[in-house]
């Protein structure tokens, strides 16, 4: 059944409400019944219109309900989103939940956990070194966060990437010091699945996300069946709020304690001061206790987000492809006027319904059409080395609003992508994780030529701006989130 985005016919008395769980399916709300302004709200919406803002969804649950649930075009309602490091927040409930299960303990050493490998660079300090300071980012491992996340690229070229990070020397000592490091995450993950013999998304299925009513979900493992443990996680966003609100919950779902609500408590207080002002860290969770009212928050690239606001009783879940949530956070907060319901306002609440119609809605067409078109049309391009590894490409054009690109990346071909030419990216399915990618292009003169590449839900914008001249192109290539570095490089037709 279709969650709505709105529902405004709501009993005056709707914060008093029994206690219910959204196990099977989330109660929608009026903004006002849950004392929130739909003024406020739609004002947010106008702002991601105006400043263009590269948002996915925003789903705002207050007092169990779903106030606001906004999907902007291509991404739409029912996708999965990848929840980039959003994830380890993910990997550390699920530690919570097997230490609560007995499979394994807080402070187990790692070389305890594995104790059936053999580890290099062992000593007394990494002896030391237990589950705790993996959920807190301070295990002293030599793991550096800076250059790119350059540890975890080290170890994805690894044939056994649990077998690395075991692996690395000591810089520091367990507990002394915060170092964000992905790959401590994936270790986190192989020691979950070490003691429960599941990966970490088939343990997920049989202990979260069974109970919480999550069936969709997409989580890539590695070649010994370790589930990424720092990121990559796809799920869509009403499921994640669902993991927001048993964190505003303590861990409770129903009538369990899913999580063990001492753990939960541990885990949204601070640990060391990483190196970011304001944020502090708990266990997988950034914490900000010096914020009135106090949030906690998992947090990942491009945007991804799960805010929990315990003392306003509020669920906030953002995706999107590389834009700041605290823009519209702002005005989240500002949206909050009561703890009490307040007076339904029929005409904010049209203004913020048609606010979320529109996100929705594709673009309007418009065109323009190079004279090169019969030049280019159908041509193979190979190309120099790029940081994309993409080795060649074809344009085609069938008409004045259509054409299709396919990509060579690396040793595989993609199927030819439909290209909207007239402002409208065409979306079809079979993207990584069968997540849609949206295609655009336009003519920026008679000579260039630009393609605009979104994986939406894998959250990457990939922008090639291509100059053709004779038989050559010049390739100007930049990505949004800046998961690669921006190039510039040669191409030559084949044909």
């Amino acid at each position: 059944m279709r969650t709505a985005a709105l529902a405004c016919a709501i009993v005056p008395d709707a914060v008093a409400q029994e206690t219910y769980w959204p196990t099977h399916e989330w109660r929608n709300s009026s903004p006002e019944a849950q004392g929130m302004d739909s003024e406020v709200l739609a004002d947010a919406l106008d702002y991601v219109r105006d400043h263009q803002t590269p948002i996915h969804s925003l789903t705002i649950v207050r007092n169990g309900h779903v106030v606001l649930d906004a999907y902007f075009w291509p991404f739409q309602e029912g996708q999965l989103h990848d929840l980039a490091s959003v994830t380890k927040s993910v990997t550390s409930t699920l530690a919570g939940i097997a230490i609560g299960r007995h499979a394994l303990e807080l402070r187990q050493p790692l070389t305890a956990v594995f104790d059936q490998r053999r580890i290099a660079n062992l000593d007394e300090q990494k002896r030391r070194m237990t589950i705790e300071h993996l959920l807190s980012m301070t295990s002293g491992l030599d793991c550096e966060a800076g250059r790119g996340e350059i540890t975890l690229s080290q170890m994805r070229e690894s044939t056994d990437w649990t077998q690395f990070m075991l692996d690395l020397p000591m810089r520091d000592e367990p507990g002394s010091r915060f170092e964000y490091c992905s790959g401590g995450m994936h270790l986190l993950s192989a020691a979950i699945t070490e003691a429960t013999g599941l990966s970490a998304l088939d343990f997920a299925r049989r202990e979260l996300f069974g109970p919480l009513g999550i069936g969709n979900a997409a989580w890539p493992a590695d070649d010994h069946g370790v589930s990424y443990g720092w990121g990559d996680l796809h799920l869509e966003p009403l499921d994640m709020a669902k993991l927001g609100y048993l964190w505003l919950n303590n861990g409770r779902w129903e009538d369990r304690q899913l999580v063990p609500e001492e753990w939960m408590r541990a885990a949204v207080q601070a640990q060391p001061q990483p190196a970011r002002n304001g944020q502090k860290y708990g266990y997988g969770l950034w914490v900000y206790p010096d914020r009135h009212p106090r949030l906690f928050e998992a947090e990942g690239r491009g945007g991804q987000r799960i805010s929990v606001t315990p003392e306003k009783n509020v669920v906030v879940v953002f995706t999107g492809g590389e834009f700041e949530p605290g823009d519209i956070g702002a005005f989240i907060l500002r949206a909050i006027k009561s703890d009490q319901p307040l007076p339904e306002n029929p005409a904010a609440a049209d203004r913020l319904a048609t606010a979320v119609g529109d996100a929705a809605t594709p673009p309007r067409p418009v065109a323009f059409m190079s004279p090169m078109v019969s030049t280019v049309s159908g041509r193979r391009y190979t190309l120099a080395e790029n940081p994309l590894d993409l080795k060649s490409f074809v344009l085609t054009f069938s008409g004045a609003e259509d054409a299709h690109l396919q990509l060579e990346l690396g040793d595989r071909i993609d199927p030819p992508r439909p290209i909207g030419l007239d402002g409208v990216p065409r979306v079809p399915s079979g993207g990584e994780f069968g997540a849609p990618v949206a295609v655009s292009g336009r003519w920026e003169s008679d000579s260039t030529f630009v393609v605009e590449y979104n994986e939406i839900g894998n959250i990457n914008m990939y922008r090639f701006r291509l100059r053709f001249s004779g038989d050559d192109v010049d390739v100007q290539l930049s990505e949004r989130s800046q998961v690669i570095p921006s190039a510039r490089f040669h191409g030559t037709s084949v044909n």
